[in-house]
């Protein structure tokens, strides 16, 4: 089986536990972090926004960005599992939002939707799946209009070699055993920690963006270095003067 497709198998086995799990393993913390991203993807306030949500999983930060976004703005969603999608179909209704956003499958690296189509793209913990990482960025970049942003959402490992031992005792023991139980895969939990452990650090993602096309690349660093959020823009072109004499 090709890695997007066990990944794909991987989702759609833990969508039931999957929103329980992430609050409990990360202490209900991740609330604060999406909370974060949402301002920086609405602002400025006020500004009808086209929002694509890549890697959208069940949901919650594509809600949570409709409920936020000036009136008129639309979320689209996009995830590759079908079993996390049918979780965000039914959040979306319950919360009275079908008419604002949509879900649908697709492949995250080979995204169906014209070029400069979306005024902001986000992703919440969801481009360490990527199995071509410079592609799904190639991709975001292609389908921002000129100006829009993306904000990304990703863990990482602290620099601080205390609380780094720390962390991987965590993330290496206690959290597949719990996940596992809860969910009973315990592969997909000791995937999940993997993931983040191989993912490149602040400064290399950074330059990662800046190849891909992004522009006033920057980070920001939560809960001591635990999440991370990313931005940048696709810049605006200047206008070219009319050459004189044509």
């Amino acid at each position: 089986m090709a890695r997007k497709e066990k990944i794909q198998a991987m989702f759609d086995n833990i969508a039931p536990d999957y929103d329980r799990l992430n609050h409990i393993l990360s202490l209900d913390i991740d609330r604060n972090w999406r909370k974060a991203a949402i301002k920086e993807a609405v602002a400025p306030e006020g500004s009808r926004l086209d929002i694509l949500d890549v890697a959208c999983g069940t949901g919650d930060f594509a809600i949570s960005a409709a409920r936020h976004a000036a009136s008129g703005s639309l979320v689209t969603g996009i995830d590759l599992s079908e079993g996390m999608l049918r979780i965000g179909e039914r959040k979306i209704t319950a919360a009275g939002l079908s008419g604002i956003i949509s879900l649908q499958q697709g492949d995250c690296e080979d995204l169906p939707f014209p070029d400069c189509s979306f005024d902001r793209v986000t992703v919440a913990f969801g481009v360490r799946n990527f199995e071509h990482l410079e592609k799904g960025l190639s991709e975001m970049y292609r389908i921002l209009k000129p100006g829009g942003k993306a904000i990304i959402l990703e863990l990482s490992v602290p620099s601080n070699p205390v609380l780094r031992t720390l962390y991987k005792l965590y993330f290496l023991h206690l959290l597949p055993a719990v996940g596992g139980l809860v969910s009973g895969d315990r592969a997909a939990y000791m995937y999940l920690p993997a993931s983040v452990l191989r993912f490149p650090g602040p400064d290399r993602f950074m330059g990662i963006l800046s190849e891909c096309g992004f522009s006033e690349v920057s980070h920001r660093a939560f809960t001591a270095g635990i999440c991370r959020m990313y931005t940048g823009t696709r810049q605006i072109r200047p206008r070219q003067e009319p050459q004189k004499g044509k």
